[in-house]
């Protein structure tokens, strides 16, 4: 009972220590309200004009910050649903399996009427086995939630949460609030740092405050506006971070422009279709999280030409050819009737692959 004790004591430790880097940031949001609004513009703004639009423009950016990042913290990340869960049968087969090879070959069985196209990078289905489940594509386990995390990008411990499926776009509008709002109140506090070295501003507190305002709005914005620009690169490239360092694998091969589809529809995957909820943090992206649009690249060279009127063929790394399989409907709109999806071949085929590729193993990711 005392290790089991001191276990659940070390764990609920970490769970509150992994909230300073928030607690960290809320003060941070605390203090620049009150340095801005009350000792900027209340105390040392002398223009009513001025005073006016910079508190009406600064709690626009506030409100929309603040929305964003309370949004990007607190939207739980999206797991794999029940149909990627070996049921109880198939996870007593798994583990009664010694040989790679038959334990690739059950894994081969369930996950064959599942939208899976990625593999590990030795070819093997991708499965977890701390939560049982045969990974969908783009997912990836956290070390830190203990889950299986639906397109995980990364764990951020600015938000003490799984940045994914449910929240990335909450994530990138924080970034991009948060950068509106340090460089909003570096230029409208530049005049009044400028001031408080020319002994400009009256001997009170307030000159302290805005000259700290300056200076952390001013830091903040270079670092805010590097991660800006990455994540935005990322989305028009259609990676996640960690597809970023590694290249997905798919049946022929790694790829890292496997899921891009053209900018306007990685764009689109993001946002939705509805632009009118682009800036809003909203959920509007497309999908469920568990199935992707790929384009299919890196074709085997020596495949021959489909003929005309014949639905085409891929090839995987051992040669044999995978049947053409349509996009389901709720995501033909992002591709059209060019994009195909391709599956595994009949179960004598794969029977065989299974036997003659010892790269075949159970290969756990995280």
């Amino acid at each position: 009972m005392a290790p089991s004790g001191s276990g659940s004591i070390r764990r609920r430790c970490q769970r509150v220590l992994y909230w300073i880097p928030v607690l960290f940031i809320s003060i941070i949001i605390c203090w620049s309200y009150y340095a801005y609004v009350i000792q900027l513009c209340i105390e040392s703004m002398t223009n009513v004009g001025e005073k006016v639009v910079c508190l009406i423009c600064y709690h626009m950016f506030f409100i929309m910050f603040v929305w964003s990042y309370w949004k990007s913290i607190f939207t739980m990340p999206m797991n794999p649903s029940k149909e990627f869960h070996l049921s109880y049968a198939d996870r007593e087969q798994l583990e009664r399996e010694e040989r790679g090879e038959a334990q690739q070959e059950v894994l081969r069985r369930v996950a064959k009427d599942l939208p899976i196209y990625t593999r590990t990078m030795s070819g093997a289905i991708r499965y977890c086995d701390r939560c049982q489940l045969v990974k969908p594509d783009r997912c990836h386990h956290c070390s830190v939630c203990d889950k299986c995390i639906l397109k995980m990008d990364h764990h951020c411990p600015w938000v003490n949460n799984c940045v994914g499926f449910s929240n990335y776009k909450f994530f990138l509008l924080f970034l991009a609030y948060s950068l509106l709002y340090c460089l909003f109140i570096t230029a409208t506090d530049l005049q009044y740092f400028i001031k408080f070295w020319t002994n400009g501003l009256p001997d009170t507190q307030a000159k302290f405050h805005i000259m700290f305002l300056f200076f952390a709005a001013a830091m903040f914005s270079v670092s805010l506006s590097s991660l800006f620009g990455y994540h935005c690169w990322l989305v028009s490239k259609n990676r996640s971070t960690l597809e970023a360092f590694r290249a997905p694998a798919f049946r022929h091969g790694t790829d890292k422009n496997g899921f891009s589809l053209g900018f306007s529809k990685n764009l689109r995957q993001v946002f939705g279709d509805e632009k009118k909820y682009w800036l809003l943090p909203i959920f509007t992206s497309l999908g469920d999280g568990c199935a992707f649009p790929t384009c299919l690249v890196n074709q085997d060279p020596e495949q021959p030409s489909t003929p005309a009127g014949h639905n085409p063929t891929t090839k995987n790394i051992e040669g044999h050819p995978f049947p053409a399989k349509p996009l389901r409907e709720s995501q033909s709109h992002l591709l059209g009737s060019a994009q195909s999806w391709t599956e595994a071949a009949g179960d004598e085929q794969k029977d065989k692959l299974g036997m003659n590729n010892p790269a075949m193993n159970i290969e756990n990711e995280t």
